[in-house]
């Protein structure tokens, strides 16, 4: 085949229709055109939308509306699956939509209603909202059909899209109710006493095909940069290379000279050149000669002497930091313990490298202005634009592609800025920004650097009797939520989750330092937890050993209260036949994780060469209570826990004199395919509430390796990534 001057995306379309042909389920999965077109059908065909979560047509398909970000954790499937189970439809019947970005309607609650996907909340947010309103969608029916039939309301009971009269078996769809039904003045009345128990699931727990998946392997999914508007062109951005620097002087002759460039705009941060091509704009705006300020505080910023400056800063039990967590007198406890443990840890910076660059595309029209961007803060975007560009909230319509990867890198909106404000001096012509990975490397928020000191004591039997930890990093929410970081007394969630947790330890007490350097640091997959229970676990695995108790058995005594918890490790451990001899070089490593209310256990397989880990094999056991999609669980804990693996092997992201000193993939490396260990995971459901399960593969990993590392060298490594073992 011919693929000369065909495009990647071109190829795989017409591969697909040429070698496929055929539909991967009965589910669509629909771009925002395809999505309008299809509100605009249904309506026009008698759609009946007996709550704002879905509309009804004669046909008797149900389309659903999802409001998370599809970042390929599978929100898109699961969501409406959780509204589908409790007003009892029939899947195959099921068609999903991107819900519009109405916060009003749509905001996740765990986020205080706004439209944001992260954090590991978006099935844990909206669970039992969606449940509540599928419920008052089956009852919006069976009323209806009470009405049609003149029968009594509690004689009819609701199975797979239709509704059965119990004493006479007449049947009729949902599709032919909603052709002739009109919404009801008010909502039944419901609450969580009247929703399903677990026993009678009949779609949560099961694993349909994912409903964007087939789009992927067409081709025909549409991310933010498959965008294309007519009359559309580029634009590359020159930014200062440290942080916080602006533009002050601007010779632009060389890029204007450039044939295809269109204009070359100096932004309040950046300069800009826009073209008729990315190439163009790209070639351009490196010919940019411009001058920048040198006043941010960043351009001081070394993270090697940060760290160190970290380290003093833990280690001194003086410097008193905001209270995370407290409990008992830990003071007085250390005082009679009859043996104490100090330790400091530490982790550098790394980035989320998102496989497809940030970008996003924008239309001014009038004192309108129209986004496409694969975001995963809708809610932030609109505050952010308007607060940047200067529209009006209300004036500001933003449409969610598919996302190439968040990680946390999507929930920032900083890479929408410029193309808002780029759209405001071009009126009526679509710009596509587009990041190139280098610049956004270059403009990282990465996850914070961090330093911590820990003091444990244990008693004579070797338990657990007090902790103090103490955290040393810049701020997230101080930065990005300033108004719930005061509100919380200086609380940062994102930093410091994952710090506290199951173990019965009777007196801890964990603080937060906080230090300010001016560079911004950010959200990152599992980003608290990734290091809090990196030095939780091994500081554990570090006193079993010491005082002589199996790993496993010191974590069944410490958690005692929590059945959840000793079942993922009974189960982990029976996965990876805990305890019998290992090949000769290999040992086994352990680590567990409560973050997110989803509990997990670890253990991995490792040997040694040239001083660094080889991991052979990870299993897994997690209980993150009802789950949606098993198989996607297993898919989301094997995704985070490879991830993880790569941050711990090797990933740094490092600056000098404020500037960052990698540039991409070529010299920030990243896990390859043949060093990838075997991963086996067994996801154990239990009659609980979901927990979160985007990020909960990563916390154990680093540790469980760390353990098995010192088991195998007598050494104990306690810096993220791994240093070289001698």
């Amino acid at each position: 085949m011919d693929i000369k001057n065909v495009s990647r995306r071109r190829f795989i379309v017409g591969a697909g229709a040429f070698s496929v042909g055929v539909a991967f389920g009965p589910l669509t999965s629909l771009n925002d055109a395809q999505a309008a077109d299809a509100a605009t059908a249904a309506a026009a065909s008698g759609g009946f939308r007996p709550v704002a979560w879905v509309s009804i047509s004669p046909d008797n398909i149900a389309t659903i509306y999802s409001p998370a970000s599809e970042m390929g954790q599978g929100t898109m499937t699961a969501i409406p699956m959780i509204f589908a189970e409790e007003m009892n439809l029939d899947w195959s019947r099921v068609r999903v939509e991107q819900a519009p970005t109405d916060a009003k309607r749509f905001g996740n609650p765990a986020f205080g209603g706004g439209l944001v996907t992260g954090s590991s909340r978006t099935i844990k947010g909206y669970y039992e909202s969606l449940r509540l309103a599928g419920l008052q969608a089956r009852l919006v029916m069976i009323d209806a059909a009470a009405q049609a039939w003149k029968v009594p309301a509690s004689e009819i009971r609701a199975e797979k899209s239709t509704l059965v009269h119990t004493p006479t078996g007449r049947r009729v769809t949902y599709g032919e109710i909603a052709a002739t039904a009109q919404a009801p003045a008010a909502l039944p009345k419901v609450d969580k006493t009247m929703l399903k128990p677990m026993s009678e699931f009949t779609i949560i727990g099961t694993d349909p095909m994912r409903v964007e998946v087939a789009s992927k392997a067409d081709g025909t999914a549409v991310y933010g940069l498959d965008i294309r508007r007519p009359g559309m062109v580029w634009a590359a951005i020159r930014y200062a290379p440290v942080q916080g620097e602006k533009p002050v002087k601007v010779d632009d002759t060389a890029a204007r000279a450039v044939k295809g460039v269109k204009q070359v705009v100096t932004l309040p941060q950046a300069v800009a050149v826009v073209a008729d091509s990315f190439a163009t704009a790209r070639k351009a705006r490196d010919l940019l000669d411009v001058t920048w300020t040198t006043t941010s505080q960043a351009r001081s910023y070394d993270s090697d002497v940060v760290l160190k400056e970290y380290v003093k800063r833990a280690e001194n039990l003086d410097d008193a930091g905001t209270v995370w967590h407290k409990s008992g007198d830990v003071a007085a406890a250390q005082s009679g313990v009859a043996r104490t443990f100090k330790a400091t840890y530490t982790s550098d910076h790394v980035a989320q490298f998102t496989m497809e660059p940030m970008n996003c595309t924008a239309l001014v029209t009038g004192d309108m202005i129209e986004l496409w961007v694969p975001s995963q803060v809708p809610s932030v975007v609109i505050g952010t634009v308007a607060a940047a560009a200067g529209f009006k909230p209300e004036n500001i319509k933003v449409n969610i592609t598919l996302l190439g990867g968040g990680y946390g890198r999507r929930a920032e909106a900083d890479y929408t800025v410029e193309a808002a404000q780029l759209a405001k001096t071009m009126p009526g012509v679509p710009v596509q920004m587009i990041w190139t990975r280098e610049d956004d490397f270059q403009r990282s928020k990465p996850r914070p650097l961090t330093a911590h000191h820990v003091v444990a004591g244990v008693d004579a039997n070797g338990k657990l009797q007090s902790l103090r930890h103490r955290t040393v990093s810049e701020s997230i929410y101080a930065r990005t939520s300033p108004a719930i970081f005061k509100a919380a007394g200086g609380k940062d969630s994102p930093v410091m989750e994952g710090a506290e947790g199951v173990y019965g330890i009777p007196s801890t007490l964990i603080e937060h330092v906080r230090d300010e350097r001016g560079v911004d640091v950010s959200y990152w997959r599992g980003v608290g937890a990734g290091y809090q229970k990196f030095v939780t676990e091994t500081l554990v695995d570090e006193i079993a050993a010491e005082t002589k108790q199996d790993p496993l058995k010191i974590r069944m005594d410490l958690t005692q209260g929590s059945p959840r918890a000793q079942a993922v490790l009974r189960t982990a451990t029976d996965m990876a036949g805990w305890g019998t001899p290992r090949a000769n070089g290999r040992a086994l490593g352990m680590a567990f994780s409560d973050a997110w209310n989803t509990f997990i256990a670890m253990v991995v397989e490792v040997s040694m060469k040239d001083g660094k880990p080889v991991v052979h094999q990870m299993w897994a056991a997690v209980d993150c209570g009802h789950a949606i999609m098993p198989r996607n669980v297993r898919a989301q804990v094997e995704g985070a826990a490879i991830f993880g693996l790569s941050a711990a092997l090797g990933e740094t992201l490092s600056y000098k004199a404020g500037q960052v000193q990698q540039s991409n993939l070529t010299d920030y490396p990243i896990l390859r395919a043949d060093a990838t260990p075997l991963v086996e995971i067994k996801v154990l459901p239990t009659d609980n509430p979901p927990g979160g399960i985007g990020e909960v593969g990563l916390p154990p990993v680093a540790p469980a390796v760390a353990n098995a590392m010192a088991r195998l060298t007598g050494k104990r490594v306690r810096s993220l990534p791994f240093p070289q073992v001698a």
